[in-house]
This record gives C-alpha cells, sequence and structure tokens, in this order.
C-alpha cells in the first residue's frame, strides 16, 4: 500500500469525537479479574437485577467462586470446554465467568436451536459439562449419550424471583409453561444446590491474553454453524475498545441487558462490558416488546444495545404511549440496518441517541460505530473503532484497494479480530490472510472515513450481468407507508440468469397489491433492479438477534423450482 492510500491514511480519526483514542491503552486484565475489581469497587452495587431480584457485584463474585469450584470438583480443567445453554437468566452470568475463572473454554449455545444443531456445537467444541434451564434439562438428557457431556447442571425461572413472585411461581411457573418436571438421571444436579454446597473458594488458575476464553458458534446463516476461537485478549480488549468509545458514560450507569448473551453482540456490549464498568444489569431474558417495555418503565436503564426488530417492536406495542422511556441516554444498535424513521421516532420518545454500528462474530464482534457525540451518518455503520484498520478490496482479485466511494469486500484488522475457527484450518486460511479478517461483506467508505455496508458477497444478486444488491431494494420498500420489514433475493430467471424476489411483511391493519409495490419502486431503482416478484408474509425467518435468513427463503425458491 502506498502513502497515498485512502485506508492508510485513516480519514475516519478526524471525525474521533473528543476524548477517543485512536490507541487504547490496554490493560492487560481478563474478564474474570474485572469482575473481581468491580466487587471490590462497589460490593454492595446492584450487578444484575432479575424481574427485581437483585444480585450485587460482591454477591456475584460470591456466586462465581462457588460455581467456578463446582467445575473444578466436576473435574473441568484448563483449556476443557463448558456449554451454556440458557437464556438472560443470573446463572448465565455466573455461569460464564465461573468457567473462564478456572481457564476454562466457555460455549455458549442459542436455546432455541434444535437438537441437531446442538449436537454439533457440544461435539465440535468438545464440550464436558453442560448448564440448562429446566425447560430444557429432559431433552438435553436425551442428547447426553450423542456427546462427551458428562454433567447436566439446571436452574429454573423461579429460582432468583423477589418477594411474592416467589412465593407465587412454584403454583403458577408450570401452568405458565415457565417451569417443568425433570426426569431423574445420573450426574445431574440442580444449581442452587450446587452453589450451596461448595464453598467460594476455587484454584487459582493463571490467565494468559493469548489462552482461548471462548468457542462462539457463528449464526449459521450460512451452511453449518464454525466455532470462532476468541481469546481472553479478543474479548478484554474489545470491550476497552467500545468502553473508550462512549467516554461520557461514567460508572453510575444502568445497562438494559436484553441482547441475547448467548449471541456474541450481547455478550461484549451488554454483559462484559456492564461487569467492565461496573454497571448494573437488567435482565431481560424474553426480549419482545412488553417485557422490553415493561423493564425500561421499571429499572430505569440508561444504555441500550438493541437490535432493529427490537426498537421496531417498542414502537409498534399499543403500550408505548404510556411507557416511560426517558431514562435512557444511549442506545446501540447493530446486526441489520436500522430505519431512519424508526431512529427519529425513538430518540424523540426517548430523549436518547442511537447509533449505529456493525461486526462479526469474528471480529468479538464490534468494529465499526457512529459518534455518540458527533457526526452520524444515516446509513452508515460508522467509523473503525480504536486501533481497528480497515481496507475496501476489489472482488476480482480480494487484493488490490478500490478508490474512495467505490464498493469492494470490507477487510478488517485489530485486536479484537480471532484466533481462527475452531477444527477448521481450511476455513481459517480463507478467512485470515497476514491479520487481516476477509468479512464477506461488500462495502463503500467516503472521504471522511464513514463505512457502509452495501451488502453480502453471498447475497449479491447478478442480473442480466448486472451487480444488483439486495439493501438497494429494501431500502426503497422501508420506506413505503404500508410496509413494516421486506427483504430481497435472487431467483432464477430464464433470460437474465437470476431476478429480484421480495418478501414483504405489512405494518398491522394495512394492506397493499403486488402492483402497487411494483409501481412504487419503478422511479426509485433502475429497471434492471425491479422486483419480478413479491410475497406477502406474516413474518419473516430471522436469527435470534433479528438478521433475516435469506439462506431459508432462497431454500424455499429451490424447493419451488424443482
Amino acid at each position: 500500500m502506498t502513502a497515498d492510500n485512502p485506508y492508510l491514511a485513516k480519514p475516519w480519526l478526524s471525525h474521533y469525537e473528543q476524548d477517543v483514542p485512536e490507541h487504547v491503552k490496554y490493560e492487560k486484565t481478563c474478564l474474570p479479574d474485572y469482575l473481581k475489581r468491580s466487587a471490590g469497587a462497589f460490593p454492595e452495587k446492584m450487578a444484575l437485577t432479575f424481574q427485581g431480584y437483585q444480585v450485587s457485584f460482591a454477591k456475584l463474585d460470591d456466586m462465581v467462586n462457588r460455581f467456578a469450584a463446582c467445575l473444578t470438583d466436576f473435574g473441568i480443567k484448563k483449556g476443557d470446554s463448558v456449554a451454556i445453554l440458557l437464556p438472560n437468566v443470573i446463572p448465565c452470568v455466573v455461569a460464564y465467568y465461573a468457567t473462564m475463572r478456572i481457564g476454562a473454554i466457555t460455549v455458549m449455545n442459542n436455546p432455541l436451536y434444535s437438537d441437531r444443531e446442538l449436537e454439533h456445537q457440544f461435539n465440535d467444541s468438545g464440550s464436558k459439562v453442560l448448564i440448562t434451564l429446566d425447560l430444557l434439562a429432559n431433552r438435553m438428557i436425551d442428547l447426553r449419550p450423542k456427546t462427551q457431556i458428562k454433567q447436566i447442571v439446571y436452574t429454573s425461572i423461579g429460582d432468583y424471583l423477589p418477594f411474592p413472585k416467589n412465593l407465587l411461581f412454584p403454583l403458577v411457573g408450570k401452568k405458565k409453561g415457565l417451569a417443568a418436571d425433570v426426569k431423574p438421571a445420573d450426574h445431574l444436579y440442580k444449581w442452587k444446590a450446587q452453589l450451596a454446597k461448595y464453598s467460594p473458594n476455587p484454584p487459582k488458575v493463571p490467565l494468559d491474553f493469548d489462552d482461548v476464553a471462548m468457542y462462539q458458534y457463528t449464526g449459521g446463516t450460512t451452511g453449518v454453524s464454525k466455532g470462532v476461537m476468541l481469546t481472553h485478549g479478543n474479548l478484554s480488549m474489545q470491550v476497552q475498545h467500545v468502553a473508550a468509545w462512549f467516554p461520557s458514560f461514567g460508572s453510575d450507569e444502568v445497562m438494559l441487558g436484553a441482547l441475547p448473551f448467548f449471541h456474541v453482540f450481547g455478550l461484549s456490549t451488554a454483559m462484559n462490558l456492564a461487569i467492565h464498568k461496573g454497571w448494573g444489569n437488567i435482565l431481560v431474558p424474553k426480549p419482545q416488546p412488553p417485557q422490553l417495555l415493561e423493564a425500561i418503565s421499571k429499572f430505569k436503564p440508561t444504555f441500550a444495545p438493541l437490535v432493529p426488530t427490537m426498537y421496531i417492536g417498542m414502537l409498534e406495542h399499543p403500550d408505548i404511549e404510556k411507557t416511560d422511556l426517558t431514562s435512557i441516554k444511549g442506545c446501540f444498535s447493530g446486526s441489520a440496518p436500522l430505519p431512519v424513521e424508526v431512529i427519529n421516532e425513538f430518540e424523540k420518545k426517548t430523549g436518547a441517541v442511537i447509533v449505529e454500528g456493525f461486526g462479526l462474530t469474528e471480529s468479538t464482534p464490534v468494529t465499526h460505530i457512529n459518534p455518540f457525540n458527533g457526526q452520524r451518518k444515516i446509513g452508515s455503520i460508522g467509523l473503525p473503532i480504536s486501533d481497528t484498520e480497515c481496507r475496501i478490496v476489489s472482488l476480482d482479485d480480494g487484493v488490490t484497494d478500490v478508490p474512495v466511494g467505490e464498493t469492494g469486500e470490507l477487510l478488517m484488522k485489530g485486536p479484537q479480530i480471532m484466533k481462527g475457527y475452531l477444527n477448521r484450518p481450511d476455513a481459517t486460511a480463507e478467512t485470515l490472510t497476514d491479520g487481516w479478517l476477509h468479512t464477506g461483506d461488500i462495502a463503500k467508505m467516503d472521504e471522511d472515513g464513514y463505512f457502509y455496508i452495501v451488502d453480502r458477497k453471498k447475497d449479491m444478486i447478478i442480473s442480466g450481468g448486472y451487480n444488483v444488491y439486495p439493501r438497494d431494494i429494501e431500502e426503497v420498500f422501508f420506506e413505503h407507508p404500508q410496509v413494516m420489514e421486506a427483504t430481497a433475493i435472487g431467483i432464477p430467471h430464464p433470460k437474465r440468469g437470476e431476478a429480484v424476489k421480495v418478501f414483504v411483511v405489512l405494518k398491522e391493519g394495512q394492506t397493499a397489491t403486488a402492483e402497487e409495490l411494483l409501481k412504487y419502486c419503478e422511479d426509485k431503482l433502475a429497471k434492471y433492479k425491479w422486483p419480478t416478484e413479491i410475497e406477502f408474509r406474516q413474518e419473516l425467518p430471522k436469527t435470534n438477534v433479528g438478521k433475516v435468513l435469506k439462506k431459508d427463503l432462497r431454500a424455499m425458491e429451490q424447493q419451488k423450482a424443482k
């Protein structure tokens, strides 16, 4: 790269807000030691709130030590894998930090996954212990013989509830589908009994920044999910990055812990950031609009990392009119583009500032954020955060840097980039070259150093020799007053190779015809981008963080074509 290379010049640095550093002065502190430090500095401060039940930082640290001692007694040693299959409940946080405290490797799993998906992740990771919920325990007992898992520890939603909910839960929990009877089995343990059994004195295990701390499985939007190896250094430096990006937030904030902790976005920006900063965290295990609105009005969080479906869901919910959301000062949005009208409406309701960002599982995940106090560019994923280098390279050769404003594949380098994929040297070599992460995202950079994701390489449609980016089409549909959601894919076409099909979810109570929507596109899109088909749906298939599963829609279309 030459000296006049726009990416080497880092134009983004001049748009950093005041007090955000180009380089972070990293502490060589691993996450479990941040918890210990917060417990020392704020022992009585609320660390976690679940349905009104509070755990202080000192209590959380004590619980982590007890469970770490339990895992040690189970035979878990440094480098062994421990699987966690839980929503955002208190034991999820405890089990994660306990596993890391003894140098073991955490494997976070999505409770919505099928047995087939979980079997792959348990076996690929070599998990030896599983922590789960009573609602899932019978399934996991049946699945266990197909894995290397020996012990299963299960908790219940009713384990940590305030008075009088704790008295009512045994009477109504099962009726409401919030609790389940677990059949007897060997090596099966109740969470609370295990914490009571062990003293808070686990062995002291030295942790190194280069040690793998967790296997975080990719969302599986394409093919079989891969285990991303994230080190203690990746996780620690990532929370230090995010903390440095928001210098105006002190130690008295309250986090809305609604993003799933089993996903790397929620893990870093909600769970780990709160513990690093000594913030209280309001746990929301089911982040649907009513639960989100209730948590915000009751517990007054000030910082809320969320995904677009959560903002949209709250704004569409009838209770929004009678809910006070003004405690929120800052919001972080990622995983999918946030329509501008949603940003404006949510900011009006809350008085908060929403900054959009970007990242990948392979980058722990955050790499870009718009400035919180500075110029936010609508439609942009923002600026590369501290110590993060970015380039956009030609789609033809994957090497040549393209000029400012031109599209190509986004490559990134920084201390948050993964060590590699577990047991997949081929995929690692394909994705990481000389420390650069090939994202598979088509992007462009403007002259100020703001980046824009144009589309996924895999989602690009080639119609009649033209490159068609689904995002261009989706944004037109999002502007239509009757449309709530839209996604575009390529379908086979006899003459053009591929044509565009759009799946549309209308706002509640609204009607529209395919003809009306096609007419709406005509003066907003080049003719070769016009959809040939529109299909109306009640909902779109999505990952747990709200990304539309285009591969599922493409598979359905391929089935139809047969």
